[in-house]
């Protein structure tokens, strides 16, 4: 292996030149490993890989794999030509709880930018909102910890739970956004909400559960977060 070694950094001293002597096969080999040593990246190293961290929303509950959300984001980027891969990193029914026992093995030396999609679950279980912000500002933590531009995407909290519940849960999302200079989107159904009408919303673009978004709900919101995914990959060094 030295011996290979040796000859192809001859090709770059001497040039084709210092080639003589070595056979003209073994050239014509030695000279092919040389152009493929200098040329430029290919397009897979130039690729920005995207972790979404969330929970069924992310995962694509009730769907087929191609009509999920992190399905349909990767055909949005795809289709303009953006050099981002979507990791599914989405878990059924998982909580910020749950998000933070993952995130640390989902944020492989591999990942370079990471979405978090998490709280949903926590507000159905009446979960305190100081329990999932620090959840939160952890899995924020870790991506910061990783130079990882992030970004974190909330949900519409009701008042179930009284006005304050309300209030200082969807206070967490952009409170950390502006901490951890995340990327930041308000509602991940909020693309759904602006339709019109939700009763009508919910015949043509939800899953018979009422809660999920369909294939078709699913478009509508990679339509209106795929721009701010685009930027979250500009963002990131492959």
């Amino acid at each position: 292996m030295t011996s290979l070694i040796n000859r192809i950094l001859l090709i770059f001293h001497c040039g084709y030149g210092g080639l003589q002597g070595i056979g003209k096969r073994s050239s014509r080999v030695f000279l092919s490993i040389a152009l493929i040593a200098a040329a430029p990246l290919s397009a897979q190293d130039q690729t920005v890989r995207i972790a979404a961290l969330g929970d069924s929303l992310t995962q694509g509950y009730g769907l087929l794999v191609h009509e999920g959300f992190t399905a349909q984001l990767q055909d949005w980027l795809d289709a303009r030509a953006l050099a981002a891969t979507i990791v599914n990193a989405g878990v059924s029914g998982d909580t910020t709880s749950g998000g933070l026992s993952r995130v640390d093995w989902t944020l492989t030396d591999d990942i370079d930018a990471m979405i978090v999609a998490l709280g949903g679950n926590d507000v159905l279980r009446g979960s305190p909102p100081e329990l999932a912000r620090s959840n939160l500002d952890a899995i924020l933590a870790a991506g910061a910890a990783k130079g990882i531009p992030m970004m974190i995407i909330g949900i519409a909290v009701p008042s179930n739970y009284g006005q304050d519940y309300q209030t200082q849960f969807s206070a967490i999302y952009p409170d950390l956004a502006q901490k951890y200079d995340a990327l930041y989107v308000e509602n991940f159904l909020g693309p759904l909400t602006d339709l019109g009408e939700m009763s009508e919303t919910i015949k043509t673009h939800v899953q018979p559960d009422g809660v999920h978004p369909n294939a078709r709900g699913v478009s509508v919101i990679v339509d209106a977060i795929g721009p701010i995914v685009a930027d979250l990959a500009a963002r990131a060094t492959p």
